[in-house]
């Protein structure tokens, strides 16, 4: 196993944690779970997370990768282009080539990489419109990997995620099992102990019926798919006036 003394997290909610609260409200996530681990087997280990919900890749570059190139810690995990994606401009061949030049540079500083594949979003109403987006951007994401020796989690086979019980109700962020399944295949390629395994079935699916389902897609597209169309008209994000939950690299308990 490699020995992590020093790890930050950049990108968009998937990397703040939206999805999977702590008890007060704020947000864990995937990230925190992995910090989590590398904390238990590395002594004086330190953790940042500059991600925050709703940004795009060039957000991620402009705003959080200097202070990584800064640092220089020991681990970077890098996971942003969904947002992007789902934009009807979402370039794939394009965010691909923002990533390679941004990775190389973190590689350049001594940092190894931790990337993610995107999940299928087949399965999902609306979203599966951008799949094949998102697999062409996976497949970019497979080769810079290997171009610059980075570490690369595919959650795209990860096909217990294809279970809506792995979801929030907004279908966009993960659930707390999700984050938590997510952290050990994460743990998985970065070669760190766990006394679990993602791959773990889940209980059989009970499914709801045609009027049911439908009637459910009609409550999703009212609560979350307008609102969120309402703040790409109006040019704003989610994450507008947030700041990183963890912007220092502190212990893991700080």
């Amino acid at each position: 196993m490699a020995d992590y003394g020093s790890f930050i997290a950049l990108g968009d909610s998937f990397t703040e944690g939206v999805g999977d609260p702590y008890a007060d409200g704020s947000c864990r996530g995937w990230a925190d779970r992995v910090a989590q681990r590398l904390a238990a087997v590395s002594p004086d280990f330190v953790y940042a997370n500059f991600a925050i919900r709703g940004k795009l890749l060039a957000q991620v570059i402009a705003e959080q990768v200097p202070a990584a190139l800064q640092l220089r810690p020991d681990l970077v995990s890098l996971v942003a282009g969904a947002n992007d994606l789902l934009r009807p401009k979402g370039d794939p061949d394009a965010l691909a080539a923002q990533l390679d030049e941004t990775v190389g540079a973190l590689r350049a500083a001594g940092s190894q990489v931790l990337m993610f594949t995107g999940f299928d979003p087949a399965g999902v109403p609306l979203l599966k419109l951008a799949s094949p987006k998102v697999a062409a951007y996976n497949e970019w994401l497979r080769e810079i990997a290997i171009r610059h020796s980075c570490l690369l989690t595919d959650m795209w086979a990860m096909r217990q995620l294809a279970d809506p019980r792995q979801w929030c109700a907004d279908r966009l962020h993960l659930a707390p099992d999700g984050h938590r399944r997510v952290a050990l295949a994460a743990c998985e390629v970065l070669g760190v102990p766990v006394d679990e395994d993602w791959r773990e079935p889940l209980p059989p699916l009970v499914k709801a019926g045609w009027m049911a389902a439908r009637r459910q897609d009609v409550q999703w597209v009212r609560a979350y798919v307008v609102p969120w169309v309402s703040r790409r008209i109006r040019g704003v994000s989610s994450g507008d006036g947030l700041l990183p939950k963890r912007p220092e690299l502190l212990p893991v308990d700080a």
